[in-house]
C-alpha cells in the first residue's frame, strides 16, 4: 500500500467524505479513514520495451491532461463554438445545406472572434495572469467536430478583407491554442481558464456572447441564405429539441469540465424569447459590421406573399383571401425589396420580422373583410349559412363562426398539449453543474437521486412508454378535404363578403377601427378607435392564435398590426388626397 501514490485522486469517499486514500495490494483506492475501498484503480505502466522489467508502480497515464480529472484547459469562447456547432449540425439534419454550417457560420464566427479581439488578431485578450503559448505551425483546418479548438485560417468572406486588417495579415493570426497546463494554472473557480474573468467582464462597444446569442448567429446565417426558416421556427425547433440551447453543455466533450462560474455562463433555465433573439441579431449583424445581407425577392420563403400563403393554409382560411394580402402588400410597400433586406451598415440598422408581419397582414385583411367588432362578422356568417343550406352544389361561402368554433377547439386542443409538455419539461440536465471540484460528488449522487424517483413515480403515474420526440415540421396545424372530422375552408368562397363594381371586388363593409390610438384620424370619419379593454372576443382569439402559432406576445401582433394599418391608410389617404388635388386644378 503506497500512500503516496494515492495523493493524486482527490475524489470525495462516498461513506465519510474524506479526501484520504491509500492503495491496496491489488492497486484499488481505499479510504485510510472509513477502509472503503473503491473501484477505482491506477493504470499500469506498459513495459513492453523494458525487457526483465518488474512492475513496481502504477501509473494513471497523462498527469497534465487528466490530473485531478479536471480535464484539459479551455476557454469559454470554446464552449460557445462548440454550441454552434451542434446547433448547425442540428440544421443541417433538418435539411439545410451544409454550406450554412461550412461557410457562413463559420465565418461570422471567425468574424466574431476577430472582432472582440479573442482570435485572429495581433493582440488577442488573454486571461489575466497567464498568457497561452501560441501555435506557430499546423493549425487544423475547420472540422467543427474535432477537439474544441477555435477555427483556423480558412478562406474569408469578402466583408473580411475590407475588415481593420488586410487579407495578408489573415495568416499571421494565431488562435487560442488548447495546452495541457498544469493542475496549478487552472481556474480554481470554473472549469475553463477565463471563467471568472468573462463573466465579470464588461467592455464598451464588445458584443457578450451568451447562449441566446448563438442563436442570433444561427438565425443571421439562416437569413444570409435565404432558407425556409423564421425566427418563430427556429425558436419552436428549440423548444421541440431539434435544435440544442437547454443544457446544450452536456454534449460538451467529457474532457471539457464545468463548474463554478460556468454554470452562470452556459446554464440555461428559460425559454429563448423572440424580441430578445430579435434584438440580439441585429445587434450581432451590427458588431460584426455585416454588408447587405442578399436581396430578398418575390421568390424568397421570406417574402410576405408567400408566408401570408403558408399562414393562411395553416390557420384553415380561404385561399381567396391571398390576393386580399397580396393587394395590402402592395399598397403599403412591404413587398419591396428594399424594405425587406437586412442592412447592418445601414444609419438604423434593422431587420423585419418577416414572420410576425405576414401574420400581421392577415389579421388587418379580416378586419376589412368582417370588421370584428362582435357583430358584423356573426351576421355575415348567418347569410353565408343560409346561402349554403339552399345551394349545397355551389361553391360554399366561408362562414365566419363554423371557422370559429373549428379554429377554437382545434387551438385549445393544441394549448393544451403544449402546456402539459412545458410543465413536463426536465430542465436538470443529465451532466449536472456544479459550483466547486469538490462538489462533484454531491452532484452526482443528488442527480443520481431524482433520477430514480422520476422512475418510480412515471412508473406508479403511468405504465405507458413515453412517447418520441416527433418530427419536426414547419406546421402546427394540419388541414385537408379528405379529413371528414373537420371542415377544411380552403376552397370556400368569399363571395359572400364581397361586391362587384365594375371589374374591380369591394368589401360589403365599409367600416374600420384602428388598433392603436396614435394614428392621426383626420382625413377619415368612419374610422374608429377601440382601448385595448374593449377589443372584440373574435379579435382577441385571432390574435391570441397567431401568437401561439409564432411563439410570440399578443403585445407584439398588436403592435406589427398597428404598423400595417398606418401604412395602409397613410396610402390611402395620400390617393385621395392626390385625387382631390387634381379635381381642384382641373376646376380652376
Amino acid at each position: 500500500m503506497d500512500l503516496e501514490e494515492a495523493e493524486e485522486f482527490k475524489e470525495r469517499c462516498s461513506q465519510c467524505a474524506a479526501v484520504s486514500w491509500g492503495l491496496t495490494d491489488e492497486g484499488k483506492y481505499y479510504c485510510t479513514s472509513c477502509h472503503n475501498v473503491t473501484e477505482r484503480s491506477q493504470e499500469v505502466i506498459n513495459t513492453d520495451l523494458i525487457p526483465n522489467a518488474q512492475i513496481k508502480a502504477l501509473n494513471r497515464g497523462l498527469k497534465k491532461k487528466n490530473n485531478s480529472e479536471k480535464g484539459w484547459d479551455w476557454y469559454v469562447c470554446e464552449g460557445f463554438q462548440n454550441i454552434l456547432c451542434q446547433q448547425a449540425e442540428a440544421l443541417k439534419n433538418l435539411g439545410i445545406g451544409p454550406e450554412l454550417k461550412n461557410d457562413v457560420l463559420h465565418n461570422f464566427w471567425k468574424r466574431y472572434l476577430q472582432k472582440s479581439k479573442q482570435a485572429y488578431c495581433k493582440n488577442p485578450v488573454y486571461t489575466t495572469g497567464r498568457k497561452p503559448t501560441v501555435l506557430e505551425d499546423n493549425l487544423s483546418h475547420s472540422d467543427w467536430a474535432s477537439e474544441p479548438e477555435l477555427l483556423s485560417d480558412v478562406s474569408c468572406p469578402p466583408f473580411l478583407e475590407s475588415g481593420a486588417e488586410s487579407q495578408s495579415d489573415i495568416h499571421t493570426r494565431k488562435p487560442f491554442p488548447i495546452s495541457k497546463a498544469s493542475q496549478s494554472e487552472t481556474s480554481v473557480c470554473s472549469g475553463s481558464l477565463d471563467g471568472v474573468e468573462y463573466s465579470q467582464r464588461k467592455e464598451k462597444g464588445i458584443v457578450k456572447m451568451t447562449v441566446p446569442q448563438t442563436l442570433a448567429f444561427c438565425y443571421l446565417s439562416l437569413l444570409w441564405q435565404r432558407e425556409a426558416i423564421t425566427l418563430s421556427d427556429l425558436l419552436r425547433f428549440v423548444e421541440e429539441d431539434h435544435i440544442p440551447y437547454i443544457n446544450a453543455f452536456q454534449h460538451f466533450p467529457e474532457q471539457m469540465k464545468l463548474y463554478g462560474r460556468d454554470r452562470g455562463i452556459f446554464g440555461i433555465e428559460s425559454w429563448p424569447d423572440y424580441e430578445d433573439i430579435y434584438k440580439k441579431t441585429i445587434e450581432v449583424g451590427t458588431f460584426l459590421d455585416l454588408p447587405r445581407f442578399p436581396d430578398i425577392t418575390k421568390d424568397c420563403y421570406l417574402h410576405p406573399n408567400i408566408l401570408c400563403m403558408k399562414y393562411l393554409m395553416e390557420v384553415n382560411l380561404p385561399d381567396e383571401m391571398h390576393n386580399l394580402t397580396c393587394h395590402v402588400v402592395k399598397m403599403t410597400g412591404m413587398g419591396e425589396v428594399d424594405f425587406l433586406t437586412f442592412d447592418p451598415i445601414a444609419k438604423m440598422a434593422k431587420t423585419v420580422k418577416y414572420d410576425v408581419q405576414a401574420v400581421a397582414i392577415i389579421v388587418v385583411v379580416l378586419k376589412l373583410l368582417f370588421l370584428l367588432d362582435d357583430n358584423l362578422e356573426w351576421s355575415l356568417s348567418n347569410l353565408a349559412e343560409k346561402h349554403n343550406e339552399k345551394n349545397k352544389k355551389d361553391k360554399p361561402w366561408f362562414d365566419f363562426r363554423k371557422w370559429y368554433q373549428i379554429m377554437k377547439k382545434a387551438f385549445d386542443e393544441k394549448k393544451q398539449k403544449w402546456e402539459e409538455a412545458r410543465a413536463k419539461y426536465l430542465w436538470k440536465s443529465e451532466k449536472p453543474l456544479y459550483y466547486s471540484f469538490v462538489d462533484k460528488p454531491v452532484a452526482y449522487k443528488k442527480r443520481e437521486m431524482v433520477v430514480n424517483l422520476q422512475k418510480q413515480f412515471s412508473t406508479l403515474v403511468d405504465s405507458t412508454a413515453t412517447a418520441g420526440k416527433k418530427s419536426p415540421s414547419s406546421f402546427q396545424f394540419n388541414w385537408t378535404e379528405e379529413d371528414t372530422d373537420r371542415t377544411c375552408f380552403h376552397g370556400h368562397s368569399l363571395q359572400g363578403v364581397l361586391k362587384e363594381k365594375g371589374q374591380s371586388l369591394l368589401t360589403k363593409n365599409s367600416l374600420y377601427w384602428l388598433s392603436t390610438q396614435k394614428f392621426c384620424r383626420c382625413y377619415c370619419t368612419h374610422v374608429t378607435t377601440y382601448e385595448e379593454s374593449n377589443y372584440s372576443l373574435s379579435y382577441q382569439f385571432i390574435l391570441n392564435l397567431f401568437s401561439f402559432l409564432l411563439r410570440i406576445k399578443t403585445s407584439l401582433l398588436h403592435e406589427e398590426v398597428s404598423l400595417v394599418e398606418k401604412k395602409l391608410f397613410e396610402k390611402k389617404y395620400s390617393v385621395t388626397k392626390k385625387k382631390s388635388r387634381s379635381k381642384k386644378a382641373r376646376r380652376h
